[in-house]
């Protein structure tokens, strides 16, 4: 099927998971809980002591696949966090295993697949998102093998990879919607049948069609769960429909480009994107099919999510990053072939590998530090969003409740600090957290009233919180602060005491 690959480039590539590894697990909670990580951690949380609420993601129209892996983590790791973020990271480095699988099918080149490894491993974007408790990781994961394996399909004309790519579909679709890239563009492999002949032709949109099945009988296990449907209702909420794109079909395309470019800019750094874009478009025409599969991989979902999506974030685009990374590989061995020993392929990487290291360092031991783009440094480390103090808040109210029982009231219902205090006081059956609202300028009733049995306190962001803390009875216990914001003005998390009504 393939060249035998010299005996040192395994090695290698061991060396590469293990770097994959320790950059996705060292210092692995640098970086404060994020709002949609505790949202996540904690269902996982519940389905596991709740066998009927397997399928809770669904109230929400999220599948529930990331949130099942999580829950033999939450059994062996006492963090839950560190739990969800290390399942994350294991997702990673089997990224970065297909990664190197992909740039090895596609151009038979040990060097370029342990280097295309290598990139994954270190390159800040995939870095930053193997480090949080979010789905995304594990989309990459099954997206990466789907291509490998439907490749493999598509080349060598084989059922049983078709099969496994029909699994690893159905597995990235009931992890996250956008699994639907994956399944759209599988037939651009046809540019890899050995034969461009009817009958080949025939026979590839045969096992693709087996493969599709098996990933729509996987997917239609959800409807196992009561809110089936809401996976649909949701996921409108993301995209703007076609008659609102057909009056303004530039807005917000041109914005979200812009966000892209500046995602990549950031987190791919700059060398990173000008290779990757010059492993598209240089060379002619050698090699003609796998770049144009690779560039359609890697922008068409950039293009289209610019099109129709509501927000806008760097994950969401994570998908379609090993595509990019491997193009980016490319462009460098090209640039190798001209030099002796392939002098320039090692200088070239070098001068992403470089920087991507040192931004690395940055997310393990000063996040603060870290040069990200404006959305996500607002998102992770400066707004509402931003988990800093809840830890330790946490496990404030687990001492307290071992004295008698704790009612805490939280700004908001979901996410930071709603879920995420109830992720870290998991377990403790003398606390009880409540939502009183995103606009705090008085104490809520049900606190006041529970102040006859229980010592009550109250969590909210000082965005949110728009009183004199004296005139309601409330005393700070300590204040949170997080990362500054350009303009220099910081949030804060408060965290008071409700006192007793004179």
């Amino acid at each position: 099927m393939f060249t035998v690959i010299k005996s040192r480039w395994p090695v290698v590539l061991l060396l590469v998971l293990g770097l994959a590894g320790i950059l996705r697990t060292v210092r692995i909670n640098s970086f404060p809980v994020f709002a949609d990580e505790a949202i996540y951690v904690r269902w996982a949380q519940v389905m596991r002591s709740e066998a009927t609420l397997r399928f809770l993601p669904l109230s929400d129209g999220k599948q529930p696949l990331y949130m099942w892996g999580m829950i033999p983590f939450l059994k062996i790791i006492s963090d839950p966090l560190a739990a969800g973020r290390f399942f994350s990271g294991l997702a990673g480095i089997g990224s970065a295993l297909g990664v190197a699988l992909a740039a090895f099918l596609l151009f038979n080149r040990p060097r370029q697949a342990v280097m295309s490894g290598l990139l994954w491993a270190v390159l800040p974007y995939t870095v930053f998102f193997d480090r949080l408790a979010l789905s995304d990781s594990l989309l990459v994961l099954f997206i990466v093998w789907a291509f490998n394996f439907m490749y493999l399909a598509t080349r060598y004309l084989r059922l049983d990879m078709a099969m496994l790519g029909g699994f690893c579909l159905g597995f990235a679709w009931l992890t996250k919607s956008p699994a639907v890239f994956a399944i759209a563009l599988t037939p651009s492999l046809v540019l890899f049948l050995p034969k461009p002949k009817p009958k080949n032709i025939l026979v590839a949109c045969g096992l693709w069609l087996a493969a599709f099945a098996i990933a729509f009988a996987m997917y239609n296990i959800l409807r196992l769960g009561p809110e089936f449907h809401m996976i649909a209702i949701r996921n409108r909420d993301y995209v703007y429909p076609l008659s609102e794109i057909l009056r303004h079909p530039l807005d917000p395309l041109v914005p979200h480009l812009r966000d892209s470019f500046q995602f990549y800019l950031y987190l791919a750094t700059p060398f990173g994107l000008i290779f990757a874009v010059w492993g598209m478009l240089a060379e002619k025409f050698t090699h003609w099919r796998q770049r144009l599969v690779l560039s359609a991989w890697w922008l068409l979902p950039v293009i289209v999510q610019s099109f129709v999506a509501v927000t806008f974030t760097a994950r969401y685009l994570l998908f379609s990053v090993p595509f990019g990374v491997i193009l980016i590989t490319h462009a460098l061995e090209h640039l190798g072939e001209r030099t002796k020993k392939h002098l320039l392929v090692y200088a070239g990487s070098a001068l992403i590998i470089l920087p991507s290291l040192f931004i690395d360092y940055q997310l393990l031991f000063s996040p603060l530090a870290a040069p990200l783009p404006r959305i996500e440094r607002a998102g992770y480390l400066e707004e509402w969003t931003a988990g800093f103090g809840l830890k330790e808040i946490g496990e404030y109210l687990r001492a307290e409740a071992s004295l008698g029982p704790v009612l805490v009231g939280s700004e908001g219902f979901f996410g930071t600090p709603f879920d995420a205090l109830k992720l870290y006081t998991e377990g403790a059956s003398n606390v009880r957290i409540v939502g009183v609202g995103v606009w705090i300028d008085s104490v809520h009733d049900k606190l006041i009233s529970a102040l006859v049995d229980n010592r009550v306190f109250l969590v909210v962001n000082s965005s949110r919180f728009h009183a004199d803390p004296d005139k309601l009875g409330l005393r700070l216990i300590y204040s949170y602060p997080k990362a500054a914001a350009p303009d220099g003005n910081r949030e804060y998390l408060l965290f008071f005491e409700v006192l007793p009504r004179k």
